[in-house]
């Protein structure tokens, strides 16, 4: 087997992937875990089910058409646009908002406040991706100024966004909260949160990266949790299991300023036909799956949390305690390095890989580490015994990693 690439290698440690690579029973097989034979292995299935002998795209046109027309129907959007990654099709979307005359009509020049009226602020929950996860991007480089709604780990509220002391001139809402525990709100809670933005002057950007799993959860179709929204931002590698790319949806008008902004931000690739091949085969073959995974991953977690309960387990948290996605957290009260041998010592040593994402420590409170847990394809295999079962093992190989930390004391998980 070839040698894991450094790059992978500077975020996890190449025995940790090996370990969920060998495994023979996981609950999500991460792509970021897959060899490059995996990954042309999973093109080609892609490329299996479209016309072999069309025309290859050139900057958008093809079967880059062909996705974007597909998305659009999904969301049920006048139209949509592909980009390269999520983090471009965000900071087009809010400087496109931010250069519009007037909420939802059409664009100016550029992004900026006009005398108070806040178009080039965008109000935002602490906690989102734009602000956590992105160096900073929006003021760097798309030149907008950010306010965070709340700082409270739940999703934004309408009395948060009626509350903000100043004038914003798009708010944004991810969904699910990804570092809150993959929240979302209820459906009555998403509407009067949209409604309170509009009674602002507030135009709404969905940064939809996993919207496809929130069927479930709001209990309504894809177009109608998109129709609250004035753009949507949707990922294709994360739950889709896409190699690359992202979309954005919303008016024509829009969409049409979006490409122009994409061209300047130098995201008109030449030839993107492998990320739109494996989009278009995750949306027939990956999210018709998402339902059945949010459900499984109900049943996961309870599990887990049974059987964590049941072995004395001192502290731990299994947050959301029911998922609203079929990913959730997953709390426990030691370093992330011991953590991370114990998952690989279980993956090593019975072939069952229960935690196959990385663990990371927040910091504050000091002493505890988190992990996320996807119930992916792999997960529907799991019963509610296999969890309970794997959880036993982990904990195994985590009492003996603690009793050697500890130099040889007495082993407790």
């Amino acid at each position: 087997m070839p040698p894991v690439s450094s790059s992978r290698r500077a975020t996890r440690g190449e025995r940790e992937v090996r370990a969920v690579q060998r495994a023979a029973r996981v609950l999500d097989r991460p792509t970021t875990t897959a060899t490059l034979r995996q990954r042309l292995d999973d093109l080609a299935v892609a490329a299996g089910g479209v016309d072999l002998d069309s025309s290859v795209d050139v900057y958008g046109d093809g079967v880059v058409t062909d996705l974007e027309r597909r998305v659009a129907d999904l969301l049920g959007t006048e139209d949509a646009a592909f980009f390269p990654s999520g983090t471009t099709a965000q900071q087009v979307a809010l400087r496109c908002w931010a250069a519009r005359d007037g909420r939802g009509g059409g664009t100016g020049g550029g992004p900026g406040d006009g005398p108070g009226d806040g178009r080039g602020t965008v109000a935002l929950h602490a906690l989102s991706h734009l602000l956590v996860h992105e160096s900073d991007a929006l003021p760097r480089l798309a030149g907008l100024r950010t306010v965070p709604v709340t700082t409270a780990p739940r999703p934004t509220t309408a009395d948060d966004v009626r509350g903000v002391a100043e004038p914003f001139g798009t708010l944004v809402l991810e969904l699910p909260l990804r570092d809150a525990g993959y929240l979302l709100p209820t459906w009555e809670e998403l509407v009067d949160v949209t409604a309170a933005a509009r009674d602002r002057g507030a135009a709404v950007h969905v940064d939809g990266a996993r919207l496809w799993e929130t069927t479930d959860h709001f209990g309504r179709p894809l177009d109608q949790i998109a129709a609250l929204a004035d753009s949507v931002y949707v990922s294709f590698y994360k739950s889709l299991r896409g190699l690359s790319g992202a979309a954005l949806a919303g008016p024509a008008a829009f969409v049409e300023h979006a490409r122009l902004e994409r061209h300047r931000y130098g995201g008109n690739i030449f030839q993107q036909f492998p990320a739109a091949l494996t989009a278009l085969h995750g949306l027939d073959q990956e999210l018709p799956r998402l339902p059945a995974q949010v459900a499984r991953a109900r049943v996961v977690a309870h599990a887990l949390a049974g059987e964590l309960t049941a072995a004395g387990v001192p502290w731990f948290a299994v947050h959301p305690a029911t998922p609203h996605t079929h990913q959730f957290q997953l709390w426990l009260p030691h370093p992330a390095d011991v953590l991370t041998e114990a998952a690989t010592r279980q993956a090593e040593r019975t072939g069952t890989a229960l935690l196959t994402h990385p663990w990371r420590e927040p910091g504050l409170p000091p002493g505890l580490s988190r992990t996320e847990i996807t119930v992916g394809r792999a997960g529907l295999e799991w019963d509610a015994d296999d969890v309970r079962a794997a959880v036993r093992e982990f904990l195994t190989d985590l009492a003996a990693v603690l009793a050697e930390r500890r130099g040889g004391g007495a082993a407790e998980a």
